[in-house]
């Protein structure tokens, strides 16, 4: 059950209609922006995808439509099956390996909330349950989850008790933490860095793969960033990792979904809006974000070239 995850790992936005139905047909464009991106693999239906504000039948539409998509391909694709029903997550596990997923993932309830390690453990080992079969990530991400423990104990604990355990999506700015989880992980498991503003001080650290919305449609600066590094030129590669930043507070003005999904349809993949609770994005807000990207120099960095795909 070995699965070793390195590089970029883009978390699609679920692409919706106006109306706020699915629109899998997008799914395929999504694919190709990925490929020509240098994207290594893909984290499905997680906070990116909305998948709170998903019905159970939809998530598994949109995994079976990724999985179909992705068949014969090198990219590598972990099935988020998280959420506060874990008999759905059971079986959005079972159904994820049964459509040729390579893993699952999964966040803490929200409502009903693990209140220490071993309850955290107990209820990713019932999750994992599902697909004993697959490699299993546990999605830390207190801000969103609510759910805030200590994770070297967690990975400790959860490498014991679960047997298809692979690591952490660790989505927290706890660098401190992060180190020791790292120490902890070695060769064996994997610790993906969730926080695409402070990646480079995570390269720096020895993260070899990250999770971040914004490898959607800008993964050049991430992979410049990591050349960088690895050519010893740092001015450079904080360079990237400010250009960073400076997109994600931008996006974040704006409405970070609905923003991150509208930029998608600047690149020519129809994303559509986000679901409601969150709120619509028309044409005035698109232009007004268009118009900020381009001060930004965003479409400049799009346009930059590559260059070769740096070892993670």
């Amino acid at each position: 059950m070995t699965l070793r995850i390195h590089g970029l790992v883009a978390p699609p936005h679920t692409p919706m209609q106006a109306d706020g139905e699915l629109r899998l047909e997008s799914i395929e464009a999504q694919a190709e922006l990925f490929a020509a991106g240098g994207i290594d693999a893909v984290f499905l239906c997680g906070a990116t995808g909305e998948f709170a504000s998903l019905a159970f039948t939809e998530r598994k539409s949109v995994a079976e439509r990724w999985l179909a998509t992705l068949r014969g391909t090198e990219t590598t694709a972990i099935v988020h099956v998280g959420g506060n029903c874990l008999r759905e997550g059971r079986e959005l596990a079972a159904h994820a390996a049964r459509c040729g997923a390579d893993a699952i993932a999964a966040i803490a309830p929200s409502y009903f909330r693990p209140a220490s390690v071993p309850e955290l453990v107990s209820t990713c080992a019932e999750l994992a349950a599902g697909a004993p079969e697959l490699p299993f990530f546990f999605y830390d991400i207190p801000v969103l989850s609510g759910v805030s423990l200590p994770m070297d104990e967690f990975l400790v604990q959860a490498h014991e008790r679960i047997p298809g355990f692979a690591g952490i999506k660790f989505s927290r700015v706890d660098l401190v933490q992060l180190q020791r989880c790292l120490a902890l992980a070695g060769d064996e498991l994997d610790i993906l860095y969730g926080q695409d503003e402070s990646l480079l001080a995570a390269l720096e650290l020895g993260v070899r793969g990250a999770v971040g919305s914004t490898y959607n449609f800008a993964p050049g600066v991430y992979q410049r960033m990591k050349r960088a590094l690895d050519a010893g030129e740092h001015d450079l590669a904080r360079t990237e990792q400010l250009r960073s930043v400076r997109l994600v507070q931008l996006l974040g003005r704006f409405g970070y979904v609905g923003a991150a999904k509208a930029v998608m349809g600047f690149l020519g993949v129809k994303c559509g809006p986000p679901r409601s609770p969150l709120p619509p994005f028309d044409a005035a807000r698109r232009d007004e974000l268009h118009q900020a990207l381009d001060e930004l120099g965003f479409f400049d960095w799009r346009q930059a070239e590559a260059g070769s795909r740096p070892a993670w």
